[in-house]
């Protein structure tokens, strides 16, 4: 039986460690990303942790942007800390450190994972890491995670462009942000979020997931057109597709259940952006909740 649940935030999150009883005092307790779901998880009677992450190396003792947090009771070191938005196989590194901390400190022999976004792709890089040593992993859930490329990798590789929004001011709106957000915070994370770069990870990775049931729940709100299949539904990050892993060869992910919420956004940014209640978005709805819990055999 599982020892725990770590949920793990994607690219450029910030999220502060928190265990069943510690978390920010002031702000959302585990940042914009995990809050939720991590009352929820509570709420269930299970033992959660959040793996601490930031933009940049270092240590997380607050989040000054929208929505942040502060007063963050235990702050671990930067060696077990994701730096979201540094490349996935660091972060990998530094998560499967985290994971072992949680073994030699906590007691915590089994684990199922929780990733969202690039989270997912955090974990993955960590079983990965972690070989057999460190806590055993049950299960893997992702949420919107870019498990065949994202919007903005793809934008940024030139494998879609604006000529495939087919006019849709949202998906304009969400291109012509990205690409100055990547320039002013990416330190490799956009790079690796790319179809080209993630179907060449993906055939690194091939045999890792082979005993780890997964579970791949992507989005699709934004909908106003049927093709490129890349592009087209997206959840303002990452297309339905690529969310559902839909094309990731089985000899990568031999055991997955696929689950979709055409009517969701990828997180509560783009909700607020978009003026849809923060429910709408994969990280903080009830229902998205009720799947996770069937994965984990809640």
């Amino acid at each position: 039986m599982t020892d725990a649940v770590v949920l793990v935030s994607g690219g450029a999150a910030v999220t502060p460690y928190t265990d069943p009883e510690h978390a920010a005092a002031s702000g959302l307790a585990a940042g914009n990303t995990m809050t939720a779901l991590r009352a929820h998880l509570l709420d269930r009677g299970i033992r959660v942790f959040t793996a601490p992450a930031r933009i940049g190396p270092g240590e997380v003792r607050e989040d000054a942007g929208w929505q942040g947090f502060a007063d963050v009771p235990v702050v671990l070191p930067a060696e077990v800390t994701v730096n979201a938005v540094g490349r996935v196989d660091d972060a990998g590194v530094a998560l499967a450190g985290f994971l072992r901390r949680l073994a030699a400190d906590e007691g915590v022999s089994r684990v199922d994972l929780v990733g969202h976004s690039m989270g997912g792709l955090f974990s993955r890089a960590a079983i990965r890491e972690l070989g057999g040593d460190g806590p055993r992993i049950d299960r893997l859930v992702t949420l919107g995670t870019p498990w065949d490329g994202s919007v903005l990798g793809d934008l940024l590789d030139d494998e879609i462009t604006d000529d495939d929004a087919h006019g849709d001011p949202a998906t304009l709106q969400i291109f012509a942000e990205a690409r100055p957000y990547a320039g002013a915070n990416s330190q490799g994370a956009a790079d690796e979020v790319s179809r080209r770069f993630l179907r060449r990870w993906n055939d690194a990775q091939t045999g890792v997931l082979d005993d780890i049931p997964v579970t791949a729940i992507g989005a699709g709100y934004f909908a106003a057109a049927a093709e490129p299949v890349q592009l087209w539904p997206h959840d303002g990050l990452v297309s339905m597709t690529s969310g559902r892993a839909d094309e990731v060869p089985a000899a990568v992910l031999p055991r997955v259940e696929r689950h979709s919420f055409p009517d969701h956004v990828h997180s509560i940014f783009f909700a607020e952006a978009f003026g849809l209640p923060w429910e709408r978005a994969l990280t903080w709805d009830p229902a998205v909740f009720a799947v996770i819990d069937d994965a984990l055999g809640l």
